[in-house]
């Protein structure tokens, strides 16, 4: 008997993670949103190889503050803002949460821009009628569509952003060149390109990611009965602290590849031709022609549209489970507008507010590259919070970060520190 259970349990472990590879899938793709295409195609168009190392260094970086995240939540049973309450005074984590809200709500602006731009490009005509008609469907489908059913289709959508990894396979490349671009570090210590590192900080670690991935833990664990938070059960710590592990890795990585590829892609295409500064969704476009030909607009506008329709709604969530956490809402993209009104209230509040970004002067391409930029020194003081509250006993008990998680996750948190503060003294 003893032996079946044993044996029932670990079957019912190996569905369990199958089941739930989707979220760090998922959060490693919205962190491929509009706002990281922008990013790392101008990266590759402005310095060629020069900036590959950023998307091998951010890596373990990226895994570490995201597990720590995640650990959290599931440790706890509590959203990161809440535990940051536990920790720090009220007024330091609600500034926190403004600059959480402020650089989401820029962030969804610049996203559902280019998302309109990408509609105009791929059927014709103007891009603001479609920026607004997809932050308001983007709104109805967080409001009404419970978020795994919304998230089930659109995370498909990502995958045309694999088009760029293509490029391997119909295209010579000097991949000494690449290898050397890609670990060793070398830039010129000027503003633009100070600015241009600090924006692939930023859209690659970002703190709405945090804020997320903490919550999607708790709604994880209060969606299984049997589960609860590993401070009151340690007896699952081993089968789900193993699983953050592995999922954030994959997750992550599939995010990076991909940002890697992109940076790669337009760095020996537009570089290459004497393209080094993206003005617009066209030009950014363009570097898919050598592997789509004229399918390129086609992809290049998926890629925007799809990642964008999954990114709104983490954005958009992210702020609402601050906010909600700090004034004591109910919470929860599972729950109905009537059960979570305050919750639901912060997100109406970020998109529609999103939408006036796009009435701003900054073409799509360049509202995306600034929202990055915004991210890299907005990510710094939230970074430093969530790494007190990961390491402190008193919230996380036995189950505080490892020591392999506090090095890469200070040492992410110094190194996006020195970056923002270089790029405005040389600025």
């Amino acid at each position: 008997m003893a032996s079946q259970a044993k044996k029932a349990d670990a079957s019912k472990s190996k569905v369990s993670l199958a089941q739930r590879i989707g979220p760090g899938i998922i959060t490693g793709a919205a962190d491929d949103d509009p706002s990281g295409i922008a990013t790392y195609s101008q990266a590759g168009a402005q310095t060629g190889f020069g900036l590959l190392w950023t998307i091998v260094i951010t890596w373990p970086m990226m895994v570490a503050v995201q597990s720590i995240s995640a650990r959290i939540g599931r440790v706890t049973g509590k959203g990161l803002a809440t535990n940051m309450l536990a920790v720090f005074p009220r007024w330091v984590v609600q500034g926190l949460v403004l600059l959480l809200f402020i650089a989401n709500t820029i962030n969804i602006g610049a996203d559902v821009s280019a998302m309109g731009a990408a509609a105009g490009m791929l059927v014709g005509g103007g891009r603001h009628g479609f920026t607004v008609v997809f932050a308001l469907a983007s709104l109805a489908a967080v409001v009404f569509i419970p978020y795994h059913r919304y998230v089930g289709v659109l995370k498909w959508l990502t995958f045309s952003l694999f088009a760029y990894v293509g490029i391997v396979f119909t295209v010579h490349i000097d991949w000494l060149q690449v290898a050397k671009g890609a670990v060793l570090p070398k830039f010129d210590m000027s503003g633009d390109t100070l600015t241009l590192i600090v924006a692939i900080f930023g859209t690659t670690i970002s703190p709405y990611l945090f804020f997320w991935q903490t919550a999607q833990e708790v709604e994880e664990e209060e969606a299984d009965d049997d589960a609860g938070p590993l401070i009151e059960k340690p007896e699952q710590a081993s089968r789900e602290l193993n699983r953050i592990g592995w999922e954030t890795w994959l997750g992550m990585g599939a995010s990076n590849l991909v940002a890697f590829f992109i940076m790669l892609t337009t760095a020996i295409t537009l570089h290459a031709n004497g393209h080094t500064d993206i003005q617009s969704t066209e030009q950014a476009a363009a570097a898919l022609k050598p592997i789509a030909g004229q399918a390129a607009f086609f992809l290049f506008s998926l890629g925007i549209i799809g990642t964008g329709l999954l990114a709104v709604p983490v954005l958009a969530g992210a702020s609402a489970y601050a906010a909600g956490e700090v004034f004591g809402w109910t919470t929860g993209l599972e729950r109905s507008w009537r059960e979570a009104r305050g919750f639901y209230g912060v997100i109406c509040a970020g998109i529609v507010l999103g939408i006036a970004v796009d009435l701003s002067p900054l073409d799509p391409i360049k509202a995306l590259f600034w929202s990055a930029v915004v991210n890299g020194v907005i990510v710094v003081p939230v970074m430093i919070a969530l790494m007190i509250v990961g390491s402190n006993a008193k919230q996380m008990g036995d189950f505080v970060a490892t020591v392999g998680q506090r090095v890469f996750g200070w040492g992410a948190t110094a190194m996006m520190a020195v970056a923002a503060v270089a790029m405005f003294v040389l600025m």
